[in-house]
């Protein structure tokens, strides 16, 4: 029997009434604590409202409650929804990159060194802007990695990846789906240093940066790595990517399944992919489930 749905506050309703979504259902196997996280982060998010405890250990599908009119006119709202099964894998993208010799000890660096080598490298103009270089942060032996672009203008000051905007916005979205920041998760981005005026990283310096993030992805050793935008999904799938063609499918970066979403920063200026990217959190949290165990 599903314990008493919790009241709906004023603000979950305006909330709701903005977006024009419907009810979502929570998942048992959070605890109270994580459970009001969740609550708050989906506010935060703009797809919060009255939840049920439902079972989030077995990744079951987020249903959507009665219909609400949307405040855009007579149309039905969103549902969110799941993929129906796991797609198939996708053949491995990762094509072979030149053998050198900073590749080669880049590969051999422990988290010291490698992080030490992040700081000062200067082996593409992105060196020469910066403020400092940001390497990552998290749990070293993480079960999910998550990959995004580059750093900011924020991160670039203060050395630490998705601390501006668009970082309490992704700490709200792993609060959604029972994680936090540090605990099981190991953040990253595609090119350590910040591009000048936050511009999309070049396909060469996304590839002189790949040596580092081949590195801290072997130290980790994730279950899953999630890439956040394009430049993300392309340094990890070595391929050119369309984020709306890519989601909802399952890719590798080697042996290492790698799953497709929107970045934080780009669902601050278009909230009304916010529905999608929930879904694909929701995909990422079944996918995990799913996976075998090491």
């Amino acid at each position: 029997m599903n314990p008493t749905l919790p009241a709906q506050s004023p603000r979950r309703a305006a909330v709701l009434r903005e977006m024009g979504l419907g009810p979502l259902w929570l998942l048992r196997s959070l605890d109270a604590a994580r459970a009001e996280a969740a609550l708050q982060a989906r506010a935060a998010l703009g797809f919060a409202s009255t939840v049920n405890a439902e079972v989030f250990s077995s990744v079951t599908r987020a249903q959507p409650a009665e219909s609400q009119a949307s405040p855009l006119g007579p149309q039905s709202p969103p549902r969110l929804q799941q993929p129906a099964a796991l797609p198939v894998v996708v053949t491995e993208k990762v094509a072979p990159h030149r053998d050198s010799g900073r590749e080669q000890r880049i590969a051999t660096l422990d988290w010291d060194g490698l992080e030490e080598e992040i700081r000062s490298c200067q082996a593409c103009v992105l060196c020469e802007r910066r403020k400092q270089a940001v390497p990552g942060v998290g749990d070293r032996k993480a079960q999910w990695m998550l990959v995004g672009e580059g750093p900011g203008a924020e991160e670039d000051l203060r050395g630490e990846p998705f601390v501006g905007q668009a970082g309490k916005l992704l700490d709200n979205m792993l609060a959604a789906v029972g994680l936090r920041r540090g605990e099981g998760v190991y953040i990253a981005n595609a090119v350590k240093c910040r591009p000048p005026h936050n511009r999309t990283p070049e396909s060469a310096e996304i590839d002189t940066c790949l040596p580092f993030l081949a590195r801290q992805i072997e130290l980790v050793q994730p279950r899953l790595l999630v890439a956040l935008g394009r430049p993300a999904a392309q340094a990890l799938l070595n391929m050119e990517v369309r984020i709306g063609a890519a989601r909802g499918q399952l890719f590798r970066y080697r042996k290492t399944p790698v799953l497709v979403t929107y970045h934080p920063a780009y669902l601050l200026r278009n909230p009304q992919d916010k529905s999608k990217a929930w879904e694909d959190l929701c995909f990422a949290r079944r996918t995990m489930a799913d996976l075998p165990q090491a």
